[in-house]
Parts: structure tokens; C-alpha cells; sequence
């Protein structure tokens, strides 16, 4: 799976994700700081990305995921932080595993 991390998460997360076997690039790596969601997606068809992984809520409302075939992953929580993302990495691979086009949500168990 060739997996891109939004430029809201932490980029030390890259790494987390290639011990387990993801190609992994962040937005940052792509030099693809800036772009808006939908013009992001486009990227990630034409890059040949098959998921991606983002902090921001409201992607799921913004764009029609009808129109990409990339799952992207939502995740909520209460913060963005490296540790409150690595609490919930095994629950984000299980969902990036399990993904369908559009938006696929992992919540954090103890969102505020």
C-alpha cells in the first residue's frame, strides 16, 4: 500500500507506518505543503497513492469522495499530538486495511 500522511499529522508518524510494511511519503516529502483538499486528492490519483491519512475533519465534508477511488482515513481526537496518534495506530491500520473509497473515520476513545 502506498500510503500519504497529511501535513497535519506528525511526520516522525512516517515512520511508524513503514515498520509496518506501508510505502509511506508525507505531504512535506511530496512538497505538496498548501494544496487544497481537492486539488491534494488529484495528486494522490495521479501519484498512484492508494490511501491517506489526515487530522482534518472537515475533508469529509468539503470534497465528494464519490469522485476518488483513494480511501482517505479521518482521524478525531482531541489532539494531533504523536502520543495521542500512536494510541490509536493499530485501530488507524486496521481502518487503513479495511477502507473503502471515501471517508473512513477512526475516532479516538477518549475525544473531548
Amino acid at each position: 500500500m502506498k500510503l500519504l500522511l497529511d501535513e497535519n499529522l506528525p511526520v516522525k508518524l512516517k515512520f511508524r507506518f513503514i515498520e509496518k510494511g506501508f510505502e509511506t511519503f508525507t505531504v512535506a516529502d511530496k512538497k505538496w505543503n498548501g494544496k487544497l483538499n481537492g486539488e491534494l486528492l488529484s495528486l494522490l490519483i495521479e501519484e498512484e497513492f492508494t490511501h491517506m491519512v489526515t487530522f482534518d475533519t472537515k475533508i469529509s465534508f468539503q470534497q465528494n469522495f464519490v469522485k476518488y477511488p483513494v480511501p482517505v482515513v479521518v482521524i478525531v481526537a482531541f489532539s494531533n499530538n504523536y502520543s495521542v496518534i500512536m494510541d490509536m495506530l493499530d485501530e488507524i491500520i486496521t481502518c487503513i486495511q479495511q477502507a473503502q473509497p471515501g471517508a473512513n473515520i477512526v475516532i479516538h476513545p477518549d475525544r473531548k
